[in-house]
């Protein structure tokens, strides 16, 4: 006989986050894929990919919580001088407002699917996307990296 798991299966979950005032909508994008929302920020969980295990959370992220723009969660890209709320269509500022919802989103959302809670995350709001400006093409190989004895000045005889 199968032992029965305490953790909730994905659609009781569903309905946990309904009885805390998220919606939670079918999205076209990702296959099984569920919106969940709550005061305009947004994530897409799908069921976990092995549901036999106890130890998995009954839900993962398809699409990470951010901003909902027209329908389409917003990722959270750092430029190293501010952070912009990036959609397929628009890139539009992050506002205080805005960083501070996403984290309580989040905080609240792995809360109550049971997912694993990071320390840095709980400390603020953690970024998608990193494209600071200064390391732009810095990616790219330059020549070899030369060791110093391998461009040592030639010694003169009297100097």
């Amino acid at each position: 006989m199968k032992k029965r798991s305490s953790h909730p299966n994905f659609d009781q979950t569903l309905e946990l986050l309904r009885a805390h005032s998220f919606d939670a909508a079918p999205y076209p994008g990702v296959a099984g894929g569920v919106l969940v929302s709550k005061h305009g920020v947004g994530a897409v969980l799908v069921p976990p990919r092995r549901a036999d295990d106890p130890e998995d959370a009954p839900a993962a992220y398809a699409v990470g919580p951010g901003i909902l723009v027209k329908g389409e969660v917003g990722r959270l890209l750092d430029r190293g001088y501010q952070k912009f709320i990036k959609t397929s269509q628009y890139e539009l500022p992050a506002t205080a407002n805005q960083l501070q919802a996403i984290h309580t989103f989040s905080e609240e959302l792995t809360q109550l699917i049971g997912a694993v809670s990071l320390y840095n995350e709980s400390l603020g709001t953690t970024s998608d996307v990193y494209r600071y400006d200064r390391l732009i093409g810095r990616e790219v190989a330059d020549a070899a990296p030369v060791e110093p004895w391998d461009h040592a000045p030639e010694l003169t005889e009297g100097h």
